[in-house]
């Protein structure tokens, strides 16, 4: 029966791979005029969106027809903003109620994403259904994934025409064992595979036996933000983000803690909202916090909140490349984050542009914060040096990347590419 069913699958993979050179010979040619971007909640909160709705105004800036197809719509509208041309596609709107075929396929676990994608609990086989149809539905243009799964069922599914950019937000080795197995043989698929840092670029180089036709890394852009540069002179420090463990919000509390005792006119204010609000609010009380810790919740106006700041604080551990540290850096913030290996390391250049907390311990982080509390030559040094960094990550500078890989990926499709010559040693 097992060789049965092994000849029966590789019948249909015959099948499935002659029907797509049929359907290529009659696609119309291959265009970067049309981009379609897959992620999981546009209306939602969170750094990728944020990021994407950002490459996705450039986009639509250069004259692109540019739509953002976001799997689930559970908000009216978006958090974020975003340029007025780009368009919007929900494949399961769930602020209406299911019926009939949707509400029994809503019941089903999602086949098509697999266990090991963080987000795969969200999936079921309705959306799997949406998603493949609209995948399928492409002939030519550009498709990016977003998110492992995303880009897994992007690897299976993309008609031969349609050329196929795989985004990574999070680092490969963060990453479960059986979900890298997946990677190492269906990313070879790609037009091209763009990582946020350098160290995650290394990663896949080292893990896929066959690379897509372009590894590249593209960091984010510097979103526009209203209002001016930070003043510094503001007794307050600042974190952003989705208030999960992963953030470390908890950690950064108990630091606060030995911070209050010797600067007690200095308030902690932590944007965001998640899962572990509660948690939080329950563990500034237990620690008489109160009138020292702040949890205004989430804000759509992220530059005049961090313009009130004079530090920003990055409590994470492991993070890919958060925008929150762009944001302060292009708001002249004194910058204090745990030393994570793929993003902050290579954004911050410590003792010049912020401090890294190594070893990655609450009572470091209470000490790093200290030090630019109490020096504010260092704190102006920092913040200074900031933002000249904030400026290599400008949005048209690297809006251009992004042009450049665009244009080379068609060329390549076109035949027409001709390689950079390598420079002499």
């Amino acid at each position: 029966m097992r060789a049965l069913a092994r000849k029966g699958k590789a019948a249909a993979a015959r099948l499935y791979r002659g029907y797509n050179r049929r359907r290529q010979r009659n696609a119309p040619p291959p265009s970067i005029g049309t981009i379609r971007i897959l992620l999981l909640h546009a209306n939602g909160m969170g750094g990728t969106i944020r990021t994407v709705f950002n490459l996705a105004s450039y986009l639509a800036a250069t004259g692109r027809d540019v739509e953002i197809v976001s799997i689930l719509k559970e908000a009216e509208k978006p958090f974020f903003p975003v340029d007025e041309r780009v368009k919007f596609r929900f494949l399961d709107d769930r602020l209406k109620p299911r019926r009939g075929v949707r509400a029994m396929l809503s019941m089903m676990p999602s086949r098509l994403i697999p266990e090991g994608e963080s987000a795969a609990h969200r999936f079921n086989a309705w959306t799997d259904l949406q998603l493949a149809r609209y995948i399928r539905s492409l002939d030519t243009g550009v498709l990016m994934g977003t998110r492992p799964g995303l880009n897994l069922a992007m690897a299976q599914l993309a008609n031969p025409n349609v050329i196929t950019v795989a985004q990574e937000h999070v680092g490969l080795n963060a990453k479960p064992d059986a979900l890298q197995e997946l990677i190492k043989w269906r990313y070879r698929r790609f037009d091209a595979l763009v990582t946020l840092t350098k160290a995650d670029l290394r990663d896949y180089r080292n893990t896929l036996p066959k690379r897509p036709k372009r590894l590249v890394r593209i960091p984010n852009a510097v979103p526009p933000m209203t209002g001016g540069q930070a003043k510094l002179d503001a007794k307050l420090v600042v974190a952003v983000g989705r208030i999960t463990r992963l953030k470390g919000f908890h950690r950064l509390i108990t630091a606060w803690e030995q911070i209050a005792e010797v600067h007690p006119d200095w308030k902690l204010r932590i944007f965001g909202d998640g899962p572990q609000l509660d948690n939080l609010r329950t563990q500034i009380a237990e620690a008489g916090l109160e009138d020292k810790v702040e949890l205004p919740g989430p804000t759509q106006d992220v530059g005049a909140e961090l313009e009130k700041a004079s530090i920003f604080v990055l409590s994470s551990r492991h993070e890919g490349f958060p925008m929150t540290i762009l944001e302060a850096m292009a708001k002249g913030l004194a910058i204090v984050s745990f030393n994570s290996p793929h993003g902050p390391k290579e954004m911050i250049t410590d003792e010049v542009d912020g401090l890294l907390v190594k070893p990655r311990t609450n009572d470091n982080l209470a000490a790093s914060i200290l030090r630019v509390i109490e020096d504010e030559q260092l704190r102006r040094s920092l913040a200074t040096g900031a933002l000249e960094t904030a400026r290599t990550y400008d949005v048209d500078a690297v809006g251009r990347i992004w042009d450049d890989l665009l244009e080379e990926l068609l060329a390549r499709r076109n035949g027409t590419y001709v390689p950079k010559p390598k420079p002499v040693a």
